[in-house]
């Protein structure tokens, strides 16, 4: 990579979101942008998680880009496996392997006033772009708990989106901590081969089976010869989970029904009325996410199997020490304890006009952004999967789509607006934006059903969930409206009117009001 390369659109990651940016780049004539992705391949979350039993908890054919739809999933719900190959067809039918720079991990972003342009530095050199967008993800950076003694533990101990394929697991004592998304697939993956496994449960997941099933040959070869038929079949799961997110959204109450239904089907597998009091949960199904497993009760009955009602809190060696006072052996510890979502580690890399990082602007009031995409004092910055758009019952991609939407008309108003220019939010707009998306939060399940989830940051504030139906969204994110952005343009003193709203030393002039 050239130092001093420079390049209309830089898109940092190569997961659904980077690659969708990537191809509508393409698809609205730009072809002047690089993907900086930080690994050897594409795939995002889909690559770095390889643990045993990963899969999608969404039906493949609505978790898919509508622009490209795979009439070949061969299961219901996909493996890992699957969906990264999905994407890595997606990245060479679309002809963007050369667009993209592996082993390029972003350092720093710092916007440049006089230029209006972004600097890039990255781990295997600089460039710079007159418009950034960040698709790394809020599933991208592991987080583990900072456990006492941990670094004591003798044995192997590793994240679940770090899965040491190397270390084999068989015939050991191995401690799974956390009840997410991911423990609830691995428990049962590697139950059947562990002399033992312990389960370190702070808060039992709320779970339901999971309609899986392999996708036959005659499915298949109708969806390839009738396309329509994808496409329907697409738009009814999309539709379901549209009906469902009002019971989410402004009438958490009728969920009842819903978690009678998950107790029935924990008691069909688990017949330990004590180990059924520890895994029902005592807060409303849907303020956490509702797991989808058909084996994962199966094998916490098994008499292998240890479920520790608590979170572990200390290591003695190779003794885990959980915080109701319990103990328990282990040759290998496996985290399942999620990601840095509401503390993204990129946006301390990202510094704004302002001189500080994208962090420290969302100290104060957490992650905000217009739309889902635009942090005030950030100009010519977009982030796909923002604050505020992930969901509690579809597919994200959904959502990613609609953001790729607002990305587009952001590069038409550009050229429009011509020459060089940056848009950069009104800090009012997004004020408004949020105070929006919070007052519809304040009704909804995941701020009212009882519980601590990661949907909350350290200040009890949602950040991460859209309030919403996919249809709000989409409609909401259509176009960039240019009343809600400051637009900026290159100070020239000779021409600069008296008067005129000037960014002071920046060597930037602001255009005041501007209405589409």
């Amino acid at each position: 990579m050239s130092e001093h390369e420079h390049v209309r659109v830089a898109v940092i990651g190569s997961g659904f979101g980077g690659l969708g940016a990537a191809v509508r780049l393409r698809r609205e004539g730009v072809t002047d942008f690089v993907v900086l992705e930080r690994a050897d391949s594409v795939g995002g979350t889909w690559r770095d998680n390889s643990y045993p039993g990963c899969a999608c908890d969404v039906p493949s054919h609505l978790y898919s880009f509508s622009f490209a739809p795979n009439p070949d999933w061969p299961r219901t719900f996909s493996g890992q496996e699957h969906i990264r190959a999905y994407l890595e067809h997606v990245t060479d039918v679309f002809r963007l392997r050369p667009h993209i720079r592996f082993g390029a991990e972003v350092k720093r972003m710092t916007w440049d006033a006089e230029r209006l342009r972004w600097h890039i530095e990255t781990s295997s050199g600089s460039l710079s772009a007159d418009l950034v967008v960040s698709a790394t993800g809020p599933l991208s950076d592991p987080k583990i708990p900072d456990i006492p003694g941990l670094d004591t533990f003798p044995g192997k101990v590793f994240h679940s989106a770090r899965w040491d394929h190397d270390h084999d697991l068989t015939g050991k004592r191995v401690a799974v901590v956390g009840t997410g998304a991911s423990a609830i697939q691995i428990v049962p993956s590697v139950q059947p081969r562990v002399s033992r496994l312990t389960l370190f449960q702070r808060t039992p997941p709320w779970v339901m089976p999971r309609m899986d099933r392999a996708i036959g040959d005659v499915e298949r070869r109708l969806h390839r010869a009738l396309p329509f038929t994808t496409q329907l079949r697409r738009g009814l799961l999309w539709g379901i989970r549209e009906l469902q997110v009002q019971a989410f959204t402004k009438h958490p109450d009728e969920l009842g029904l819903v978690e009678r239904l998950a107790k029935r089907n924990m008691a069909r597998a688990v017949k330990d009325p004590a180990l059924r009091a520890k895994l029902t949960p005592d807060y409303r199904i849907g303020c956490k996410r509702i797991l989808l497993s058909s084996e994962y009760y199966p094998a916490l009955a098994r008499p292998n199997v240890d479920v520790v009602a608590s979170g572990l809190a200390e290591v003695r060696g190779s003794t885990l020490v959980a915080a109701d006072g319990s103990e328990a052996e282990a040759d290998a510890i496996v985290f399942g304890t999620g990601f840095h979502v509401t503390d993204m580690p990129i946006a301390e890399r990202v510094v704004g006009a302002e001189g500080i990082t994208l962090a420290e602007a969302w100290k104060k009031d957490g992650m905000q952004a217009l739309r889902g995409a635009s942090a005030a004092g950030f100009p010519n910055w977009m982030t796909v999967i923002g604050p505020n758009t992930g969901l509690g019952n579809s597919s994200m991609i959904l959502m990613i789509e609609s953001q790729l939407n607002y990305l587009a008309d952001f590069v038409r108003q550009l050229d429009v607006l011509g020459g060089r220019v940056a848009l950069d939010a009104r800090p009012n707009a997004v004020e408004a934006w949020n105070h929006r998306v919070q007052e519809r939060m304040r009704r909804t399940v995941w701020n009212t059903g009882g519980c601590t989830s990661w949907y909350l940051d350290a200040s009890g504030r949602n950040t991460t969930i859209w309030p919403g139906t996919t249809t709000e969204f989409r409609r909401a994110t259509r176009r960039v409206d240019l009343a809600e952005y400051q637009v900026i343009r290159p100070a020239v003193a000779s021409r600069t009117p008296a008067g005129a709203e000037t960014a002071g030393e920046t060597g930037a002039e602001t255009v005041g009001e501007v209405t589409a």
